[in-house]
């Protein structure tokens, strides 16, 4: 299946496209937490307490933010291209 320039251009703009980006910081301890929210700890890649990782603004990652919200901080880093 062929496809013309157009969608070629087209897809490429949106990897082009500006991403907005989360810096988490695990700021409590997560051992005495339910199962589900060590899971959520584990996916966004937290490992221990003063920990940061920097993901992509996503509604996965914003759901997960949202499970442990009391044993982590949350800052929005600028777009970057």
């Amino acid at each position: 299946m062929a496809t013309s320039k157009k969608e070629k251009s087209a897809t490429a703009a949106k990897k082009a496209a500006p991403v907005a980006t989360l810096a988490i910081t695990q700021l409590r301890s997560g051992c005495q937490a339910p199962k589900d929210q060590k899971a959520c700890l584990k996916g966004i890649g937290l490992r221990r307490i003063r920990h940061t990782v920097v993901r992509q603004d996503t509604p996965e990652i914003r759901g997960m933010i949202l499970k442990v919200r009391h044993l982590v901080s949350v800052a929005e880093s600028a777009k970057q291209g």
